[in-house]
């Protein structure tokens, strides 16, 4: 009823930069916060970044100043602009939403199926 689908992943090379998109799709009523998540080989999934529909951003510690989360509530999509990567970086990164569905009509968390980011050093 309800995908995210992220794209934009991809390997680079140390202090370069990527853009990353999900695009919620389906029974769509309402979206509320939108995210980032990743998860490094042998490591807890994170929070990255989190926006609210309002536009209110948080991000962990590790990346500010780095990366940028945005969002196009027209489009329902979300993007991570991820500018100077280095090599700790490297994770499989999740997009997470919020949504209520215009079948069930209450809010329920959406995952991505993950996106590959690698950066060499």
């Amino acid at each position: 009823q309800v995908q995210l689908v992220e794209s934009g992943g991809g390997l680079v090379q140390a202090g370069g930069s990527l853009r990353l998109s999900c695009k919620a799709s389906g029974s769509l009523f309402s979206i509320n916060d939108m995210g980032w998540y990743r998860q490094a080989l042998g490591k807890q999934r994170e929070l990255v970044a989190d926006i609210t529909r309002g536009g209110s951003t948080k991000y962990v510690d590790s990346v500010k100043g780095r990366f940028t989360i945005s969002r196009d509530n027209g489009k329902n999509t979300v993007y991570l602009q991820m500018n100077s990567l280095k090599p700790e970086d490297t994770a499989v990164y999740y997009c997470n939403a919020d949504i209520k569905s215009s079948v069930t009509r209450w809010y329920e968390v959406y995952w991505g199926q993950g996106t590959q980011v690698t950066v060499s050093s």
